[in-house]
């Protein structure tokens, strides 16, 4: 059975999570600690971490397109190649800020790494209208070059990014 304080705090939660975050704060200041709603708070924990994970991922996975558009897509490399470069410079310090708050994602790149990879052929064989065999199926680099603000692909001459 709930306590009047715990009801009260699950029906704050679902009418203005605002106020449950701010109350919860300010009970856990206050060491207050049988007044927090700790079902809910355990959950927003959880999500929290969740939602870290899928940041990391979807940055690693735009910034593998971009260095495969800027690499391989031979017919649009030359008029969007400042603005490819542009946002592979922003996902990677998009990425290195994530991981200097959260520097135990780094083994979880690690994990995901290859998944990404292959999510980013598709992704650049999309948007890019040119077969996914025109991307590479070996990683252009190590996570150490893919992530350096110096690095970029060596231009690849093979014309298998102009359309026919």
């Amino acid at each position: 059975m709930l306590t009047e304080i715990q009801q009260k705090s699950q029906t704050l939660y679902d009418q203005d999570y605002y106020l449950w975050l701010k109350t919860t704060i300010n009970q856990l200041r206050a060491r207050q600690f049988l007044s927090v709603d700790l079902d809910n708070l355990l959950e927003e924990l959880e999500t929290m971490g969740r939602s870290e994970k899928r940041t990391i991922k979807s940055l690693l996975i735009k910034l593998l397109e971009y260095l495969l558009k800027l690499k391989c897509w031979d017919e649009e490399r030359e008029p969007n190649e400042g603005h490819w470069k542009g946002e592979i410079r922003t996902f990677r310090r998009e990425i290195k800020k994530a991981l200097k708050d959260s520097p135990s994602l780094k083994p979880y790149i690690l994990e995901i790494f290859d998944e990404c990879y292959q999510d980013a052929r598709s992704e650049a064989s999309d948007r890019s209208k040119l077969p996914i065999d025109t991307f590479p199926v070996v990683l252009l680099g190590s996570l150490e070059q893919i992530l350096d603000e110096n690095w970029f692909p060596e231009y690849n001459h093979n014309h298998h990014g102009k359309a026919d």
